[in-house]
């Protein structure tokens, strides 16, 4: 895994909007291996905030949402990979 991939799981996980189910999808980590790499990474008081921040938080997880039931927020994500817009 390169430095930037890295830094993007750790913003994607910081996110209140972005769930374990996209972090898995566009990286293959599980919510458990991101909470290991969070665990890893960051400083031991940056992971106690973050675990309180996201721990039962429905917006992590898709299956609790009670909104946005689609993987995409708008039909422009469709054509976004990898975090770069594709050519039209």
């Amino acid at each position: 895994m390169t430095a930037i991939e890295l830094d993007r799981i750790i913003e994607m996980a910081w996110e209140d909007r972005t769930t374990f189910d996209a972090i898995k999808f566009q990286f293959g980590l599980k919510e458990q291996q991101v909470i290991e790499l969070m665990r890893r990474e960051l400083k031991p008081s940056s992971f106690r905030l973050w675990r309180a921040r996201v721990q039962g938080r429905a917006t992590k997880h898709q299956s609790k949402r009670g909104f946005e039931k689609g993987r995409f927020k708008c039909s422009r994500q469709n054509s976004i990979s990898n975090n770069k817009i594709s050519k039209r």
